[in-house]
Parts: structure tokens; C-alpha cells; sequence
């Protein structure tokens, strides 16, 4: 390859070599049937190879995948170097061409399949070049895949020759491959330009008469099916979704990188690549990882006119034609011939910012603010004349918008708040003299009137909670439920309790589904009162000395509130959140860090519009984890979100707080907070790849005109 690349550092390249291979081999996995009734290093049930193109999708050949039954596969993978390897159930959601497999003969190209995961995982993410594999000239490439040696299931690494191209730019152009075998099972493995260390392609197949095999490049996958009415959602367009995670994900991994793990772009700075001539590793990243946060084109027209209306733009476009924004960025790289091409790049990366979107969503206005940011800082390498063009193109493209397409109410198909409805309200006390088991009683709770107890209160343990309520929740729910409207499920608990119960997980029978999948679970605080009252906080009640309560009652330091001002503020913040848009407030994470939670003033210093999220809560590796949410709901809150963190690694969060940010926002109030978050958690069960941020969510969502009915009625420690 002649263009973009650039020498490295004197003696880096054998070290760069070896990091590249070591992304390499933690992106690419193994194929094998589902089920778990053979070893993870066995090749029973082995099938090919793979790799992950984003996170939680797998890209492997179809005529892999398929071989799998009932559209299942097991992805086979391993988390972290040495760490061993785990194993995930995923399905197969499409395939190039579609159809079914072929009764003989090879499945014809492109031979494309993408799998999504039933479950996430944590796991490295391959670097899949923005540019058509036929840009890439004569060279060698690397290949990595899965084969049986010797009984044993391993992994093949090493470098084929380009001898040429089968097909042409409209149809299925493939790379032949040389100088190397390709034993059984490295197909669906990664093919890799070695100077830009991005991946190409992916094995097809191998010769049978000779060295080698062919590769299909990964533009072919412009061609998956585009959805038939108006996009509404980014993951309404399978390759949309997928592409923009692989960028965000690219972006945020820079962002907070592992000290222990390269990245793909300290790779590629290592080994002296520059894509485009014009933007380094770095650059390219954080553009389209800003490209990324956008809603994508409105179709392939509206791109490829885009780019038409560059003045500068030369090169013919490449096929399968552009599709996301990352394509377009790619197709100027051939246009010109020397760093001028940056003006290029960033007068796209404008037109990209003011481009009518298919939808809006309340993230998109920061997007475009973030993506002008950097347009500008980049855009100091340019002449005064240049970036006062940028300004004048971003302002007409800005003024000639549709009204109302910025900013606006999000496109997203939202039902209006709905009217009140029945809830099912469960009240929990902990018993102090015996912390793990608590009194419960079951109520119903009938629109505008007072409940109605089911159950008397009764003691169970509360490791088995779910199976000692579940009679008294049938008959609540039985009672309360109607046709496609479940009852919300109310839980008043302690604040000790607040981040430690799961009730969203409850299962009212062997086989039944999380409670909180079938409908809306909120939860509410049954002792706000006392945090506000209590002079006296001690290890009994879950706090420490040094928890953040000092001996005056006060909590994190801030002197102490009038608790009629507090109530006062409570109502004052909930009438405002259910009558205007609330905006999501992350409170203890920035840009991946850790900070605490700010002190109590500050928390009442925060717009009435606010609704707290946490990022990090259950760490358990700080000293005001444990006062946190009491922190936030003796703050005056009444809506706040967070997300349990026990047992999942210590990952990139920026999808999190994109997810939160964008849900919160998104409904016109707070009345629909408890249906998103139930449409979260129903699709997050379902597998879906852009609801797995939620994982762990829970909702508090405790209205203060509506009082608990049974204060001071259930069990006290004697």
C-alpha cells in the first residue's frame, strides 16, 4: 500500500508488529453449535471462526454461522489474555446474500453473517477500515483464525499474499489470497492491511488446489437490507447500529485507555499509519466517534449528495455505495493527493452536522456542538479564510433546517404520558435485630385512591424474597392488570435497602421471566423522613461513622435542612419534572472517572429539572458508596436512576451515559420514565445489543402526592 502511511519510530515497528497481532487474536473468536456439552478447548461442535466487529456482534461467514441450529451459535472467546476462554449464546439476525444456504456447492458471496450476542460480554473489538478492501493494492496482509491441530483447538496467525481481485466494483469483489494454507476453520476470520493495522476483510475460502483462498471485504455489508418505512431509532438499521457502536466504542476506548492493553490507535500511531494523508490515528478516531453520536444519513440519496456538493471532491465513489458517515469519510481519502485534503474532511464533517436527520433524539444537539468543537480545533491548521467558511457553512446549513428538526421533540414515535393507572405496592421494613430478614406486606392501589392491603405483614429472608411474595403478587397483579396495560409494581423500602435489592429480578415462578420484563418496577423510599429527622446514624442502619453523616444528622458535611423545606422542594422538583423535559445529571463518573457524589448543598443546588444518575454505584471501593442515593433522596429527589454494578467489569461507561441521557430526555415528562425503563429491561432480555448499557438499571420513582398507607404499621424491633 503506497498512500497514508507514514514511517514510525526508529526500532517500534517489531514491537508494534507484535501489539497489532495481539488485538488481533482478542478480537477473534471461535464458532461452535450451542450448547455447553462439550470443553471450551475441545473441537466438538466446532465450526469456524470469527470476530468481534462491535460490541457484543460478532461478523463470521455465513456458511459458518448457518451450520449452527435453529439460528443459534455459541461464540467462544477469550476475555483478557491468559484469562481462559468463555463462552456466550448468540443469534444469527442476517446474512449476505439472504436466503436460505445453498442445498450444494459453496454459499455464493459476499458469504456474510452477523451474530448478536443474548448476552453481554466484555470483550476487544477489531478496527474495520472506513475504505473498500479494492482500494487495498499488491502486498501482504495478516489473517487470524481458528483450525484443529493435533486433536486441539488453536489459533493460526500469519501473512498471505494479494495475487489479485474476483468480481468487479458492482458485484462481490473478493481478494485472492496466496502463499499460505488456509486449513478448515479459519474461515470467518479477519483479514488485516499490516501498514494501517485496520481489518479489510474476512476469510471466505480456501483453494483446493492450491496455496490460499479468498476474502471478502467488509464494505459488502452496505448491502444489508435498508428498513422499509422512515427510521425512527438508530438501531431501526442493523447497519447503522452496528457501525456506529464500532465507532463509539474506538472513540471511548481512547478516550480511557487500559494501561495494560494497547489500543487499535496507539497500534496504528505505533506503526506509522496516517489515514487519509491528512488526519492522524487519534483524529480519525475522535471524528467518528463524533460522527458516531449523530443520527445517521437519511438515506444513502442525502449521502452521496453530501458529497457531491464538496467542491473539492474528485475521486469516483466506491461500491457498494456509501451508507453511514464513516463511508463518506472514507471515500474522500482517495480525492486528494497531499495534506490540502483536510478542508476536505472538514468541510464534510459540517455538512455532516447540519445534514437533516431521519430523527432526533435529545442527544443530537450536544453531538453537534461536540463535533463543531473539534471541526474548530482542527480547523487552526487551516488559514483564517478556511475556518470562516466553516463558520458561514455551518450557519446556512443550521438557518436552512427544517423547523422544528432541531431540538425538538425527538422523533422517536413516544405516546404522550399516560393517565394514571393501578400499582401494586410491596412495603419492606428490615429487621435491625435480624438485617437480612425484612416484613413485607402486598397492597393494591387503585387510580386516585387510597390502597388496598392484600396481606397482613409477614417476615421472610431477603435472599428469598421473590418466593415468599409470589401468591400475594399474582393475586395483585391479577386484580390490577388489564388487557396490554400491566400495573406498575411499586417497592417501598429503606434507603439501606435502596441499591441492594433486585426487584426488577424477582421471578414469580420457576419459569418465569424477571418481574420487571412483563412491566413497569419502581422503587420508593419508605424512610425519607427519617434521613432528614435522625440525629443519629449508626452501623445498624447500614452507615459507619466515617459514611458521610456527621454527629449533627447532617450528611456529607451540609449543614442541616429544615425538613419542611426539604418536603417542600420535593413536591416543587416533582411537579416541575412531570410538567416539563428532564435532563439526565451524572453525578459520580466524568468521561469514564470516578469523582463522588457531590454534598448535599450542591445537590440542592441542581436544576429542578435534574434527575441524579449514578455510573459507578456498587463499586464498593469508596467510602461514600454507601450514603450515595440517601445523599440524593434526602436531596429532595423524588426520580433517579442508577445502575448496579456488582460483578461486571470495569468497562467504558460513555454508553451508559449516552443511553441514560438520551432516555431520560427523551418523553415530554416524567410520567414515562417507569415504561421506558420497562421497555429497557424487555428488550435487554430479548438480546438486544442497544439496550445492553441498561444492564443493572434501577428506577427510583417515589411521588410524594401519593403517601405510603401503611408508615408505622409494619413490624418494629423490639
Amino acid at each position: 500500500m503506497t498512500g497514508g502511511y507514514a514511517p514510525g519510530a526508529p526500532g517500534d515497528g517489531d514491537a508494534a508488529r507484535r501489539a497489532l497481532g495481539d488485538l488481533v487474536m482478542a478480537a477473534t473468536v471461535r464458532i461452535h453449535r450451542p450448547g455447553a456439552g462439550y470443553a471450551l478447548d475441545e473441537p466438538a461442535g466446532f465450526l469456524g471462526s470469527g470476530f468481534f466487529i462491535a460490541p457484543n456482534w460478532v461478523l463470521t461467514c455465513a456458511h459458518v454461522a448457518c451450520e449452527g441450529e435453529g439460528g443459534e451459535v455459541a461464540v467462544v472467546y477469550e476475555p483478557e489474555p491468559g484469562g481462559g476462554m468463555s463462552a456466550v449464546t448468540g443469534r444469527v439476525v442476517a446474512t449476505l446474500p439472504e436466503g436460505a444456504a445453498p442445498a450444494t456447492g459453496n454459499w455464493p458471496a459476499p458469504d456474510l453473517a452477523l451474530v448478536r450476542l443474548s448476552a453481554p460480554a466484555d470483550h476487544e473489538c477489531a478496527y474495520v477500515s472506513e475504505r473498500p478492501a479494492g482500494y487495498y493494492g499488491d502486498g501482504k496482509v495478516l489473517y487470524a483464525g481458528w483450525t484443529e491441530l493435533d486433536g486441539r483447538l488453536q489459533m493460526l496467525y500469519g501473512t498471505l499474499t494479494v495475487e489479485g481481485t474476483i468480481g468487479t466494483w458492482s458485484a462481490d469483489l473478493q481478494l485472492r489470497l496466496g502463499e499460505n494454507d488456509l486449513p478448515d476453520g479459519v474461515s470467518g476470520g479477519p483479514v488485516i492491511d499490516p501498514l494501517r493495522g485496520e481489518v479489510i476483510g474476512i476469510v471466505k475460502s480456501r483453494s483446493r488446489h492450491a496455496r490460499g483462498g479468498t476474502s471478502i471485504g467488509l464494505e459488502q455489508l452496505r448491502t444489508l437490507p435498508v428498513p422499509a418505512g422512515p427510521l425512527v431509532a438508530e438501531h431501526d438499521d442493523l447497519y447503522h447500529s452496528v457501525f456506529q457502536a464500532h465507532d463509539r466504542y474506538h472513540r471511548d476506548r481512547q478516550r480511557l485507555p487500559d494501561a495494560r492493553r494497547h489500543t487499535w490507535v496507539d497500534v496504528q500511531r505505533r506503526l506509522g499509519a496516517r489515514p487519509g494523508r491528512t488526519l492522524t490515528p487519534e483524529e480519525r478516531v475522535q471524528l467518528l466517534g463524533r460522527l458516531a453520536d449523530l443520527p445517521p444519513p437519511a438515506s444513502t440519496h442525502a449521502l452521496l449528495d453530501i458529497l457531491d456538493a464538496l467542491p473539492d471532491f474528485q475521486a469516483p465513489l466506491p461500491r457498494p455505495a456509501p451508507r453511514g458517515w464513516r463511508d463518506g469519510l472514507g471515500a474522500l481519502y482517495e480525492s486528494a493527493r497531499d495534506d490540502g485534503a483536510l478542508d476536505l474532511v472538514l468541510d464534510y464533517a459540517v455538512r455532516a452536522m447540519v445534514a437533516e436527520r431521519p430523527y432526533v433524539v435529545p442527544s443530537t444537539q450536544d453531538a453537534e456542538e461536540a463535533l463543531w468543537d473539534w471541526v474548530w480545533q482542527a480547523g487552526q491548521r487551516l488559514g483564517i479564510r478556511h475556518r470562516r467558511g466553516l463558520a458561514d457553512q455551518r450557519f446556512r446549513g443550521m438557518t436552512a433546517r427544517r423547523p422544528g428538526h432541531r431540538g425538538g421533540a425527538p422523533g422517536t414515535g413516544r405516546r404522550p404520558s399516560p393517565t394514571a393507572q393501578p400499582a401494586v405496592l410491596v412495603e419492606l421494613e428490615q429487621r435491625h435485630w435480624e438485617p437480612d430478614h425484612c416484613d413485607w406486606s402486598v397492597s393494591v392501589v387503585p387510580p386516585g385512591k387510597e390502597a388496598r392491603r392484600l396481606d397482613e405483614a409477614a417476615q421472610a429472608p431477603l435472599a428469598r424474597l421473590a418466593e415468599h411474595l409470589t401468591a400475594a403478587l399474582t393475586e395483585a397483579f391479577r386484580q390490577c392488570d388489564e388487557p396490554g396495560r400491566p400495573a406498575v409494581l411499586q417497592v417501598a423500602l429503606p434507603y439501606s435497602l435502596l441499591g441492594r435489592l433486585t426487584a426488577d429480578d424477582w421471578r414469580l415462578g420457576p419459569d418465569a421471566p424477571p418481574v420487571g420484563t412483563l412491566r413497569p418496577v419502581v422503587l420508593r423510599c419508605s424512610d425519607r423522613d427519617r434521613l432528614a429527622e435522625d440525629d443519629a446514624f449508626t452501623e445498624d442502619d447500614g452507615f459507619g461513622g466515617d459514611a458521610g453523616f456527621a454527629g449533627d444528622g447532617t450528611l456529607g458535611g451540609a449543614p442541616a435542612a429544615d425538613p419542611f423545606d426539604l418536603e417542600e422542594e420535593r413536591r416543587a422538583r416533582w411537579r416541575w419534572l412531570h410538567s416539563h423535559r428532564a435532563k439526565a445529571e451524572v453525578l459520580d463518573c466524568d468521561e469514564g472517572l470516578r469523582k463522588p457524589v457531590p454534598p448535599l448543598e450542591q445537590l440542592r443546588g441542581l436544576s429542578h429539572g435534574a434527575v441524579p444518575v449514578l455510573c459507578r454505584y456498587g463499586d464498593d471501593r469508596y467510602d461514600d458508596d454507601a450514603v450515595a442515593l440517601a445523599r440524593i433522596v434526602r436531596g429532595g429527589f423524588g426520580v433517579a436512576l442508577w445502575r448496579r454494578r456488582h460483578g461486571l467489569p470495569d468497562t467504558v461507561c460513555g454508553e451508559f451515559h449516552r443511553g441514560s441521557f438520551d432516555e431520560i430526555a427523551g418523553p415530554s415528562s416524567a410520567h414515562r420514565l417507569p415504561e421506558v425503563v420497562h421497555d429497557l429491561r424487555r428488550k435487554l432480555r430479548a438480546g438486544r445489543p442497544e439496550t445492553f448499557w441498561a444492564a443493572g438499571i434501577s428506577l427510583l420513582y417515589d411521588d410524594p402526592h401519593q403517601p405510603l398507607p401503611g408508615a408505622g404499621d409494619l413490624l418494629e424491633a423490639p
